[in-house]
This record gives structure tokens, sequence and C-alpha cells, in this order.
């Protein structure tokens, strides 16, 4: 009976993982990346949904920020505000809303050593918590793997390493962790500049350095940029060329009135394109991924970096609502 019963639970063992195998081959199967029409969550305790309650902003400032925090845009996982520890609950609270909305699952991974190069960002996590940081975000994001998940990896790391002098450093980090975040499903873009930054042969030889481009998705262009959306989807083009093929995302957040040369804060500027408007066999889409209404830092009159400001989100949003 023994012999019987210990038989019963081998096959059933076995069955069990047959199920879980033939589970995980179906959803790789289903798996498809980012695309025209893909919508990704919108955050209930977003900085735009804490504002739109604020009494003590002025009914422009809290029509503008509710409108704004109706949008789907990119979360920004940051070590500051999501610690070891504490961001798989971030993830877990964000992939419950896309489920909810029926969306897909977007984040910004931003924690890197020697974040921004000590610039307005500045911060990020030494090497040895930055793998653990990243490897409990990989652990969370696989937790959702009945979602979409999209992952746009360090913002600027690549095209601001020829002036930090640490392109190295940073394949080697890039590199772990995007051995800890790939998944089936989970589509991972680089950073890979904007059109008024490096030259697309430039910025694609830093690319190409870093031997990473077979391991993602693809590259992600304008994030937290203001160039117009035409000249994304060229540099876009261009970039894939100079690589010999690949795949793009554009951050539209703010792109609706162009670039005047201003990075930081820039004034008179617009949101951009709803995110999943636009598309093709280069450039998967386009999304909102810097939160519109947070600031780019402490520069033409914004307050540091990530916090909200009211004045920019009603200039930003002042065609749209």
């Amino acid at each position: 009976m023994a012999l019987i019963a210990l038989g019963v639970v081998v096959v059933l063992g076995g069955l069990a993982a047959v199920g879980i195998g033939v589970t995980r081959f179906a959803q790789a199967l289903g798996a498809q990346p980012p695309a025209v029409g893909t919508v990704v969550q919108t955050q209930s305790g977003s900085a735009a949904a804490r504002a739109a309650k604020d009494p003590s902003a002025t009914p422009q400032q809290r029509a503008a920020a509710d409108y704004l925090a109706a949008q789907p845009t990119a979360y920004w996982l940051t070590p500051e505000r999501d610690p070891i520890g504490q961001v798989w609950n971030r993830i877990a609270a964000l992939a419950a809303e896309a489920r909810e909305q029926d969306a897909a699952l977007a984040v910004v991974v931003y924690g890197l050593p020697g974040r921004d190069c000590g610039s307005f960002s500045a911060g990020g996590l030494d090497e040895d918590d930055y793998a653990t940081w990243t490897g409990e975000i990989g652990k969370a994001l696989a937790n959702a793997r009945d979602l979409q998940r999209i992952v746009v990896l360090e913002p600027d790391s690549l095209a601001l390493a020829p002036e930090c002098g640490n392109l190295a450093d940073r394949t080697r980090q890039l590199g772990g962790a995007v051995d800890r975040l790939a998944g089936d499903n989970t589509w991972i873009y680089l950073d890979g500049g904007h059109a008024t930054w490096h030259p697309p042969a430039v910025m694609a030889g830093i690319l190409t350095q870093t031997g990473l481009l077979d391991r993602v998705r693809g590259f992600a262009t304008n994030v937290s940029n203001y160039n117009a959306a035409d000249a994304e989807f060229d540099y876009a083009h261009a970039l894939a060329a100079e690589l010999g093929g690949g795949h793009a995302l554009i951050d539209t957040s703010r792109s609706g009135a162009g670039s005047d040369g201003v990075w930081c804060n820039a004034s008179g500027r617009l949101i951009g394109e709803p995110g999943g408007t636009f598309g093709d066999e280069v450039v998967d889409t386009n999304l909102w991924i810097k939160p519109p209404g947070e600031s780019d830092g402490s520069c033409n009159g914004g307050p540091p970096a990530g916090q909200w400001w009211a004045d920019a989100a009603v200039e930003l949003s002042r065609d749209a609502r």
C-alpha cells in the first residue's frame, strides 16, 4: 500500500510539473511585445493623484493633476521610494491595478550606481545592493506572469556613459539587471538617448559595445525629454538602421510642442500623443514614460527631481483639459 501511495504521489507530482510546463509554454507562445493600442496601468497612488486631492492647491492645479492622474503612465521604481524589501509590494500593487484595468504593467527601473553622473537625479545604489534590488524586482515581475510587462531600464545610463567614462561598469551592471529582470512576456528596453543628443551612429556604437542588444527587446528614446514624436520616430529608424535592426519605444509624455533645446524643466511645452498611438516594424509604439508634472530637477525654477510641480502640470496640460 505504501508503494502504491508513493507511486500515486509521484504520478501526481509529474502531472503537476507537466501542467506547470504547459502553462508556461502557452504563456510564452502568447507573449506579445508592446504595439499600437497598448495601454499601460494608471496609478491610484501617483503624485498626480495625490495632488488632485490637495486642499491647498488652486482649482486649476487640481484640475490639471486630476487629468494627468487619469492618463496611463509608466511607474518609476527608485531605491529611494521603493527600497530593498519593499519594492516587491509596490510591483504587486501595480500589477493588481493593471489586472483591474486590463492593461500592461510598465515600469522604469532607475537605481543604477552613480545614477545621472551626480547631476539633478543623482543617487542610486552600490553594485551589490543594486543586484539585490533588481533581483527583487525581477522576482516580483515574474509573479505577475499573467500580464504583459514593459521595463524601461535605466534611462540616460548609456547615453551619459561616454561623458561619465564608465561604459564598462554600466555594461556589467545593466547586464546583470537584464538577467534578473528577463522573463516570458517581459519586454526590456535599454537607454537609446534621443534625437538631439548623440547622432545615430554614435549611439549605435555605444549600444553595440554593451553586447546586450540580443538579450533585450530594444531601446527607449526621448525618455524625460521633449522632442516631437516625428523627430523621435525618424531617430529610432536611423538608430535601428545603424544597428542592423532593432525595436524602439518612444516617450511622448511631453512631446506635444517639440523641444526648444532645453532638457530640464523646459517652459512652454505640452503633453504629447497618448500611449499606443503609433508604431511600425521598428517602433513598437509610444508610451508616456516620464510622468508629466514631476520635476526634472532643481533647474529653471523646479523642485528636486521627481517631486510634483503643480504649475508645470498646469502648463503641460493647458490644451488638453
